[in-house]
């Protein structure tokens, strides 16, 4: 993830923390309007109550899309970590079968020394 896109997603979840403040400020709100001993305006309460369920919408949404980004981000998906180490053990089983393979040959070798010799 970029450093613009860290900022942006950073700067979209302090938003949502914003968002959960004035939610908690709207139920509040409609909570003091229920307990009026004049009884709730009804306005008042429906206006707070669309309010409230636009920013749980608005929150959700926006929820949604971090954790898919978050999920999408591959930070080592251009790493060429593992594909340097595959070519260090090929070479290291290389290298150990040329030592095997020169074994043998040394084996070989002295096999026919030994059948000139007799």
């Amino acid at each position: 993830m970029d450093p613009l896109t860290q900022n942006t997603s950073l700067q979209r979840l302090q938003n949502v923390e914003k968002r959960i403040v004035r939610v908690l400020e709207l139920a509040g709100g409609v909570m003091e309007e229920l307990a009026n001993p004049a009884g709730p305006r009804k306005e008042f309460v429906n206006n707070h109550c669309s309010e409230f369920m636009q920013f749980i919408k608005d929150i959700q949404v926006t929820l949604r899309d971090e954790i898919k980004s978050a999920c999408e981000y591959r930070p080592f998906e251009k790493c060429d970590y593992s594909s340097r180490i595959t070519n260090e053990l090929c070479c290291k089983k290389l290298e150990y079968m040329i030592s095997k393979l020169d074994g043998m040959k040394q084996t070989i070798d002295e096999y026919q020394v030994k059948m000139e010799d007799s």
